[in-house]
């Protein structure tokens, strides 16, 4: 029997577009209840109310580099709702360029928001999930945590890391009955590549993107598969691409 993602409360970071969105529309659609949080409020705002609103959708203004922030967000779900069934870190960002280009604030951008947005969301949510001895935790890492691509060098570095956090992150929690999941995305329709100030790989990627990517919705589909399994089925890692995918 499948575990029913109705009624779940499910925490949701990077939620204002892309694959965030399409899965707090996707989870809602299934009857869960969806907090969303991201830095653009109105965005969000917008979301939760045609979501549903009060008791079906939240939104929660939400910068996942201020670890009070994050933590503010799940706060905001146990006093709506009670309690945290699904965290989803999914909040990320993109930048590409040569090592040799010295883009060093791009770099510390992309470790503050990839690796320490979810180290902050899995310290927001794992005392209450310990606590509920239920839950389940969801970090999203990439191809580019499998592979290693020129001008990708620190973009593929954290997105490594969310792999081996996840990786040391479940068999810290199995004690606790809790779920861990890690999901690595091909290219896939979203506003990732809008980040790219290098103008060389900006015009690489978006070509590529513009050939190969898939909807959003094909992230959303992973997620509810691995939050559908039965409680005794952990589904650790999902890594799937654009069928046109080489890399």
């Amino acid at each position: 029997m499948k575990n029913s993602i109705e009624g779940k409360v499910i925490v949701i970071t990077g939620a204002s577009s892309g694959l965030g969105e399409a899965t707090a529309r996707d989870l809602a659609s299934k009857g869960a209840r969806v907090i969303l949080g991201a830095r653009r409020k109105d965005r969000i705002e917008a979301l939760a109310e045609e979501l549903g609103g009060e008791g079906k959708a939240l939104a929660v203004e939400t910068d996942v580099t201020d670890r009070e922030q994050v933590q503010r967000l799940v706060d905001a779900a146990i006093d709506a709702f009670g309690r945290i069934d699904v965290m989803i870190n999914n909040a990320g960002l993109m930048q590409q360029s040569l090592l040799e280009r010295l883009k060093v604030d791009e770099w510390d951008n992309m470790i503050d928001v990839n690796i320490k947005g979810v180290l902050y969301g899995i310290a927001a949510v794992l005392p209450v999930m310990k606590e509920q001895q239920s839950g389940h935790i969801i970090n999203v890492s990439s191809v580019a945590g499998h592979k290693v691509t020129p001008a990708g060098t620190v973009y593929c570095a954290t997105k490594h890391a969310v792999r081996a956090i996840s990786e040391g992150l479940r068999t810290e929690v199995t004690p606790y009955g809790l779920r861990t999941t890690v999901v690595s995305p091909g290219a896939v329709a979203t506003e990732l590549p809008d980040h790219i100030t290098d103008a060389e790989s900006a015009d690489a990627i978006q070509g590529y993107y513009e050939s190969v990517a898939i909807p959003a919705d094909s992230f959303a589909r992973a997620v509810a598969f691995a939050i559908e399994q039965p409680e005794d089925v952990d589904i650790n890692e999902v890594l799937f691409r654009p069928t046109k995918q080489e890399l």
